[in-house]
C-alpha cells in the first residue's frame, strides 16, 4: 500500500487516466474527487460489503423456504 500526505487541491495520478484530487479536509475526514474513464467502476467498500451481506442473507433465507412448486401451490390455496 502506498501512503501519501496530500494537501487540499493536490492530486494523485493512477496510471494514465485516473486522477484523485483532494477537495476538502475537515476534522477527521476528507473529500476526494475521482476522475476516471466511464468503464472504471468506483465503489465505496462499505456499500459493497452491505450488498454482499444482504445477498448472502437472502440466499440463506431462500434456501430454508419451501421449494418453488410448494410456494405456488400455497399461494393458490392448493396445499
Amino acid at each position: 500500500m502506498l501512503v501519501l500526505t496530500r494537501k487540499v487541491g493536490e492530486r494523485v495520478l493512477i496510471g494514465d487516466d485516473i486522477v484523485v484530487t483532494i477537495l476538502d479536509a475537515r476534522g477527521d475526514g476528507i473529500r476526494i474527487g475521482i476522475d476516471a474513464p466511464r468503464g472504471v467502476r468506483i465503489q465505496r467498500d462499505e456499500v459493497i460489503r452491505a450488498i454482499t451481506e444482504a445477498n448472502q442473507q437472502a440466499t440463506e433465507s431462500a434456501a430454508t423456504t419451501d421449494d418453488p412448486e410448494s410456494l405456488i401451490k400455497k399461494s393458490l390455496g392448493l396445499s
